[in-house]
């Protein structure tokens, strides 16, 4: 799924668009900062979430000719048992191996906030086939009715999930997050935005904008998260949409054509570069950007 912040009335209102209690082990603290370096330009990477009805090749090749580095290919939990989803998978592997595009594990449901062990599940099976260089979670709790009635402990539920999926694996565990978890309390002294930062190894920032820079542009809501991820020294991606999205025309570069997006990516490349934390664009996703009309 992806989300969006739109003015309504003057005030600021989220905007939801199309996609038993366990000890926090100590491996789990906060992980310490890494030095950073900004991505070089044209960096991409690109959601895939339905591995199963493209062919491998195709998609490799799209990858490859936008300079796609990384793949969140989307997987459940059920992997392990489906023979003809192993077999598919195991072809991309071997091509994006030769194409040195790295493979990461897709998944997230709402209720993983609350269902730890549901998540850890998922985790321990789509990594256990070895297909996958790390994690990418996609858990958007702000969709359920619970985040209006008990959002602080959501919000502790939704950290506690992410400690526990750093512990289980050594391999990078990062996020998609929306651009305004800064408003939204994680305690005393510390915003949603800074505890997750603390707790996984990179965040993609869904910063859907129909524009490179100005009001309400990529990098006007991609500012704050790039930096408060320098200074806690995790890498962020921004995203860019190009679904068609009734709700939210503004939020997708689906109007706008392949053209017009890749040049104001091409901006964006250029001005996020003043954040070290910056790790390129994802794009979302596969099927939708290549069917953008030129």
């Amino acid at each position: 799924m992806s989300i969006a912040m739109r003015a309504v009335g003057g005030l600021l209102a989220v905007v939801l668009l199309a996609g038993p209690g366990l000890a926090v082990p100590a491996s789990a603290q906060p992980k310490p900062s890494v030095r950073l370096k900004p991505a070089a330009a044209g960096t991409r990477a690109m959601w895939l979430w339905r591995p199963d009805a493209v062919r491998p090749v195709d998609v490799l090749a799209w990858a490859r000719a936008r300079g796609v580095r990384e793949i969140f290919v989307h997987a459940d939990a059920r992997l392990p048992s489906s023979a003809s989803r192993l077999a598919r998978l195991r072809e991309l592997k071997r091509g994006a191996d030769t194409a040195r595009i790295r493979l990461t594990a897709l998944g997230g449901d709402p209720e993983w906030a609350a269902d730890h062990a549901a998540a850890r599940t998922w985790q321990r099976a789509v990594l256990g086939t070895g297909l996958f260089a790390g994690s990418h979670v996609d858990v958007e709790p702000y969709v359920l009715p619970r985040w209006r009635t008990d959002q602080a402990g959501t919000v502790t539920g939704l950290l506690r999930m992410l400690q526990l999926l750093q512990a289980d694996d050594a391999r990078p565990l990062e996020a998609d997050v929306p651009f305004w978890y800064h408003t939204v309390p994680a305690g005393p002294r510390t915003t949603l935005a800074d505890a997750v930062l603390a707790r996984v190894d990179a965040v993609t920032v869904m910063s859907y904008r129909d524009t490179a820079s100005g009001p309400n542009s990529l990098m006007a809501v991609g500012a704050d998260m790039l930096a408060r991820a320098t200074r806690a020294g995790r890498p962020v991606r921004l995203a860019a949409e190009t679904a068609p999205l009734a709700d939210c025309p503004y939020c997708t570069f689906h109007e706008e054509g392949g053209a017009r997006m890749t040049a104001a990516l091409a901006e964006v490349d250029v001005a996020a570069r003043a954040y070290p934390a910056f790790a390129g664009i994802a794009v979302h996703h596969y099927p939708s950007w290549r069917a953008m009309r030129p």
